[in-house]
């Protein structure tokens, strides 16, 4: 959709995005046949529908963001806010927008999928911490020691990209509890110089959290709905949602 408003032809899946839509949308479909197969009395196959694309929905959303973050980040060439024109500091703002319209979104979307796995596999995360996030669904199933080759999986995809998810996690912080996550730079710089030009943050460095972040969430999704896609042939559908068995 963004493309088009920004007059870009249409993004074509490929990598670890195409990955990560071709196993969650596969997962839809099955969920989708069991309901038609089995009537799905208690819903519970339709809400796994429903989560299911609604993350589609979202990592769409996420790459769209950053796609049109770094669009507008390319007309952004002063260093200083003071040094732009009018018309630069429109680009400026609009990159800002998708900028934290992303990094917010990579959070959701993580929690999200959290929630699909916390229900999936009856790992109980909601007894440990009532709004538990994806890190804590993490952490259950090593306590747990339930569905391990997923859990190791998705341990060693967060391990891999700690350093630009946990430099996005204090900007969304900021920018949720304190201040605009744009500004926070602003303000060291004027404990350094009161009178001195305010220097623009490194938006080259910042959208590479993004992209990075972005390639985390990727990989995430797709070794979920990978696992939970083998599980399902592997133990005829239905009882693999019923049973939450782990396996180790």
């Amino acid at each position: 959709m963004l493309r088009i408003l920004l007059g870009e032809p249409p993004r074509e899946n490929s990598g670890v995005l195409a990955e990560a839509m071709e196993h969650m949308a596969k997962a839809a479909s099955m969920l989708r046949k069991e309901m038609i197969a089995h009537e799905d009395r208690d819903h519970e196959f339709r809400k796994l529908e429903i989560w299911t694309r609604g993350l589609i929905s979202s990592l769409d959303e996420l790459e769209q963001s950053w796609f049109a973050a770094a669009f507008y980040r390319k007309s952004v060439v002063a260093g200083y806010m003071d040094d732009m024109s009018s018309m630069e500091q429109g680009e400026y703002a609009r990159y800002v927008y998708f900028y934290k319209n992303g990094f917010i979104r990579v959070f959701s979307l993580l929690d999200k999928l959290g929630t699909v796995l916390n229900s999936l596999y009856h790992l109980d995360t909601g007894k440990v911490k009532t709004h538990f996030s994806y890190f804590t669904v993490l952490r259950q199933f090593q306590l747990l020691r339930a569905h391990n080759p997923l859990a190791d999986e998705l341990e060693r995809i967060k391990n891999s990209y700690r350093e630009p998810v946990e430099n996005l996690r204090k900007r969304r912080n900021a920018e949720i509890h304190y201040m605009n996550a744009e500004m926070t730079d602003d303000l060291w710089q004027r404990h350094q110089g009161l009178h001195d030009k305010i220097r623009l943050e490194d938006l080259d460095s910042h959208l590479e959290d993004l992209k990075q972040s972005l390639e985390m969430v990727c990989k995430s999704l797709a070794a979920a709905f990978r696992y939970g896609n083998e599980q399902w042939h592997k133990n005829k559908a239905a009882p693999s949602l019923k049973s939450g068995q782990a396996d180790s």
